[in-house]
């Protein structure tokens, strides 16, 4: 992608990638974002449709985090969510993370203490290929983040998947995955 701003350092970014024929993956890392407000905007995220605002990129928590996008909503508690992008995809499993990942650990532990103050806290993966039918923990890259994630979701953290449709036009979330979290190894 062009993106025509020659003060830039490298004028091109890398969007996608194909990585079995016919398989494209987005691995622009800041799109998920816009991917998941557009899709909150055209309420397409059924648990999330009743927040009327969405500010990204706010401080808080006890370990100096920001979250991705907090929502709110007359009537409705806080809503902290944490997006995660996730490329990887074996035998049809997208898993989450792709490398060892003590910051996403720490998201974890964050949306854990927004749930036990009465907020939501919500964990969303948004899947930037058309070849998952579920989501799940890497447990054999991280398992320290997969038994995060189960400590997580035990305790009131939400998680939510969003499959996306990717071509060289654009990405758009379309199909809701599981996330699934078997007993951990």
């Amino acid at each position: 992608r062009d993106s025509g701003n020659p003060d830039r350092k490298y004028r091109f970014g890398w969007e996608l990638v194909e990585p079995q024929p016919g398989v494209l993956v987005g691995i622009n890392t800041g799109l998920p974002s816009v991917l998941v407000q557009e899709a909150l905007a055209e309420r397409r995220v059924t648990e999330l449709q009743d927040y009327d605002h969405v500010r990204p990129e706010v401080k808080y928590g006890r370990e100096n985090s920001r979250i991705d996008l907090l929502l709110t909503g007359r009537g409705r508690p806080d809503c902290y969510v944490e997006i995660k992008n996730v490329t990887l995809v074996e035998d049809g499993i997208a898993l989450f993370p792709d490398a060892v990942s003590t910051r996403a650990a720490k998201h974890l532990r964050e949306l854990e203490h927004v749930v036990a103050g009465g907020g939501r806290g919500v964990i969303l993966f948004c899947v930037q290929r058309p070849d998952a039918a579920e989501v799940r923990p890497a447990d054999h890259i991280d398992p320290d983040y997969g038994k995060a994630l189960r400590h997580a979701l035990e305790n009131g953290v939400e998680a939510v998947a969003l499959g996306a449709r990717v071509a060289p036009d654009g990405v758009t979330l379309e199909t809701r995955l599981e996330v699934v979290c078997p007993n951990q190894p």
